[in-house]
């Protein structure tokens, strides 16, 4: 007997989603389905993402529903396209032997003709986002009068949309005899004025805790140089081979650079944010659903409405902006009562939002330690041999090819046999980790790497204006020297310049290269920083702190300069720029240091939008660098503007 069915489920319904595998509820299920079925209530329901939110309010809707009568019968609004698209499916997969039921879905981003067509057709359940909502309802194109359910999905994450206004609307033109059904992973002052407004006497189902995360979330930090996030990422990723992960990043712009290394670096990764289109997003999750990818990246509003299930590893690249937020990146993993991972990645000076976390979600972190590049290689070799002798063998395909096999290795021992195979895909991760640094810091002794790691900084004047990214100028520094990509190990793009690590075994190779490059008609200097610990001279170094009579048209250096260089006046890493630009371009602009922040793991700053105070300038010259690139800088200076993300 399926457990459904004691709920009061029909038989049409529970067949429906026998075949989708649902068997036994889930305690949110449990507890809903009856409350809604038994008396003609309002409902305000707090559990997490991932724990079957959906099915607790679309089964008893579909059974409130009367599919003979063509009138809207039920809205449901929620803050993103995707998720009003899943949820849409997850209903038509519910109804699948229910004749005669029709669920639309309404949302920004594609075509609204056809989205009024089959308006027009007499769905009886809408599920909508806010901002489209709006507009249908100002065309005079659907009608609210009949609506008996209201179901406002994922609340809070509407009003940190900045979507009250539009929720005001849109309730205000439904029967005020309607039932509302409020479901939430955090109950906010602002949810909590919803319900005291729109509902009466709402019963109050929780799971869990108000606030509180998913006990089956384990919660790791790991603290780094704030340069060395981007190594930190890629060594999490090569320490767990199977890994099946969300990146959250804080912008659009950071989202698609960080998509973009990690592709450039071999990873099954794409970027998930606002500025694609509906196809492209919708192919992007393709990939992800078939597990073509191993990575998707994406920011806080696009990830919304993600429902795929086994997802290891959530992975907070950067802490979002409103540590409440926090909650639903986790929620990502460990959906339907299966385990998960949520790690955030930080450095020294944010360890005091752990804490803060750890007081919303109510659960402890454990600091973890970055892997080292030992543990990384051990981990990644016996992967590799798990998955060679759990390999499946087609010996009729593979038999007429054997003798000749057989033939090749006469000469090797078993042992030397099996060496080599495993050598085939191994050598790649021995060779880029060789040298490779600890990238785990000290709280005692703060961000520093050891003496010893084996890298030299290098200063060059090429930076964003240029439109290098974090790829191309990896590629352009190793391709330029006749290094491999490997031993520059970290880069870190301003404006008008660049900082860039390489290993000291090839350093004199890539100062002697550029003595005479130049780049978009003008000299590329290339000056390196020194390392007297590791017995590195510093040579060719023009004064970057203090003084030296500014530092010429490259946008030089003057006064009281902090690391990073190329500042004007006493300004701290990442602060606002004034002044010296390059030939190329530069920027101008009052910036303080919320508004132009210190560039994260290699990538052109992180910039908030509609803040940083830039204003992009052409480059001018011919030559040059050809490689994929993105727009390395926002443009900014106005005041930040709402959208609807419908």
């Amino acid at each position: 007997m399926n457990e459904f069915e004691s709920l009061g489920i029909s038989q049409p319904v529970l067949k429906a989603i026998a075949e989708l595998g649902f068997v036994a509820p889930t305690p949110i299920q449990q507890q809903t389905i009856p409350t809604l079925l038994g008396q003609d209530t309002d409902l305000v329901a707090l559990a997490q993402t991932g724990t079957g939110k959906t099915a607790a309010f679309g089964l008893p809707l579909i059974e409130l529903i009367d599919p003979s009568n063509r009138n809207t019968q039920a809205l449901i609004l929620c803050p993103t396209r995707e998720l009003c698209v899943q949820i849409s499916k997850d209903l038509q997969n519910f109804t699948k032997y229910v004749p005669g039921m029709h669920v639309v879905p309404i949302y920004g981003g594609t075509s609204i003709e056809g989205q009024i067509r089959e308006v027009r057709k007499g769905p009886q359940i809408i599920v909508g986002t806010p901002g489209r909502m709006v507009d249908m309802l100002d065309r005079g194109v659907i009608n609210l009068s009949s609506i008996q359910v209201c179901i406002l999905d994922e609340a809070d994450e509407m009003l940190h949309m900045g979507f009250k206004e539009d929720l005001d609307t849109i309730l205000s033109d439904t029967p005020d005899e309607k039932s509302t059904w409020l479901f939430s992973a955090t109950m906010p002052d602002e949810v909590s004025r919803i319900s005291k407004n729109y509902m009466s006497s709402p019963v109050e189902i929780t799971i869990g805790g108000k606030n509180t995360g998913n006990e089956n979330i384990e919660h790791v930090y790991y603290v780094v140089h704030q340069r060395d996030k981007y190594l930190a990422l890629k060594r999490i990723a090569d320490y767990n081979p199977d890994i099946f992960a969300i990146v959250f990043c804080r912008t659009k712009l950071e989202t698609q650079q960080v998509a973009e290394a990690l592709i450039k670096d071999g990873y099954n990764a794409d970027a998930l944010h606002g500025d694609l289109s509906q196809a492209q997003r919708d192919h992007v999750m393709k990939r992800y659903r078939n597990r073509n990818l191993n990575m998707l990246v994406a920011t806080d509003v696009a990830a919304r409405g993600i429902d795929v299930n086994d997802v290891t590893h959530v992975i907070n690249y950067n802490l979002p902006d409103e540590i409440e937020n926090y909650t639903h990146r986790s929620g990502r993993t460990a959906r339907a009562g299966k385990k998960g991972i949520s790690i955030v990645i930080i450095n020294m000076k944010e360890m005091f939002k752990i804490r803060q976390i750890e007081k919303i979600v109510k659960q402890p972190f454990t600091r973890g330690h970055i892997p080292t590049p030992f543990e990384v290689c051990e981990k990644q070799l016996f992967s590799l041999v798990h998955g060679v002798h759990n390999i499946e063998v087609n010996e009729k395909a593979i038999e007429s090819y054997l003798p000749k096999v057989y033939e090749e290795f006469a000469d090797l021992s078993k042992e030397e046999v099996i060496k080599r195979f495993v050598s085939v895909e191994f050598n790649r991760f021995l060779e880029y980790y060789r040298n490779a640094p600890d990238l785990n810091t000290d709280e005692k002794k703060g961000d520093r790497r050891a003496a010893d790691n084996g890298v030299v900084k290098l200063y060059m004047n090429v930076g964003q204006v240029d439109e290098f990214n974090f790829g191309t100028l990896k590629t352009f520094v190793a391709e330029t020297a006749g290094i491999g990509e490997h031993d520059v190990t970290w880069t870190d793009l301003k404006n008008t310049f660049s900082l860039v690590e390489v290993r000291t075994t090839v350093l004199e190779k890539v100062l002697d290269a550029f003595k005479d490059v130049t780049y978009r008609g003008r000299q590329v200097r290339v000056e390196s920083r020194g390392n007297k610990d590791a017995g590195i001279p510093r040579t060719r170094l023009r004064s970057e702190r203090r003084g030296g009579g500014g530092g010429g048209r490259d946008g030089g250096y003057r006064g009281g300069n902090s690391e990073g260089g190329g500042y004007r006046g006493g300004n701290s890493e990442g602060g606002g720029y004034r002044g010296g630009n390059s030939e190329g371009g530069g920027y101008r602009g009052n910036n303080d240091r919320s508004e132009s922040r210190p560039s994260s793991g290699g990538f052109s700053g992180d910039r908030r939008e509609g803040t940083g105070g830039f204003k992009k300038k052409k480059s001018y010259g011919s030559g040059g660098f050809s490689g994929k690139s993105f727009q390395s800088a926002e443009v900014g200076g106005k005041p930040k503007k709402k959208h609807r993300k419908g």
